[in-house]
C-alpha cells in the first residue's frame, strides 16, 4: 500500500454554524466548500489549508456515528483520512495481515472512493479512513 499523503482531518461539533462563524471571525476563513452527506448522516464544512482538508461536521440525525460519538466522547478529533493510489489493493493487504476492517468493501461519494479500516478504539480514539480518487462536490 502506498499512502499518498494525508488527504483530511475531521473534527466533529455540536453546531456547525456557530464553528464556521468562529473561524471566520478568528481566522479570516470561509469554507471552501459545504455539503451534507445523506449516507452518512452528516453536514460539512470543508477548509483547504495548503494540500490538507480540515472538516467539521455536524450531525443530521440523532443515531449517526458522529452523533454517537459526540454523546461518549464529546466534540473533537474524529477521524483521520489518508489517500491511498490503490483501495482495493490496500484493504486487500490489510486483510492479509489479519486487520479487521470496518468496511468490507469501498464506500463511494463525490469522486472518491473510501473505506473505513481501523476502529477508534484500535488508534487512541481516531477512526482511519483510507480513500482513493479527487473530491468533487460535483460528482454524486
Amino acid at each position: 500500500m502506498k499512502i499518498e499523503k494525508i488527504d483530511h482531518i475531521c473534527f466533529v461539533v455540536k453546531d456547525l454554524e456557530d464553528t464556521k462563524r468562529i473561524y471566520k471571525d478568528d481566522f479570516g476563513l470561509i469554507p471552501d466548500c459545504e455539503y451534507v452527506a445523506e449516507s452518512e448522516k452528516i453536514k460539512v464544512a470543508r477548509y483547504y489549508i495548503g494540500e490538507v482538508a480540515v472538516e467539521f461536521m455536524e450531525s443530521t440525525t440523532s443515531d449517526s456515528e458522529v452523533a454517537k460519538f459526540i454523546d461518549t466522547k464529546g466534540e473533537g478529533a474524529f477521524l483521520i483520512s489518508y489517500k491511498v493510489d490503490d483501495l482495493s489493493k490496500a484493504m486487500d493487504e490489510l486483510k492479509a495481515k489479519n486487520i479487521k476492517l470496518i468496511d468490507n468493501k469501498p464506500r463511494e461519494l463525490f469522486g472518491t472512493r473510501y473505506a473505513f479500516v481501523h476502529h477508534p478504539n484500535k488508534l487512541h480514539g481516531v477512526l482511519t479512513e483510507l480513500l482513493e480518487g479527487d473530491f468533487d462536490i460535483n460528482k454524486s
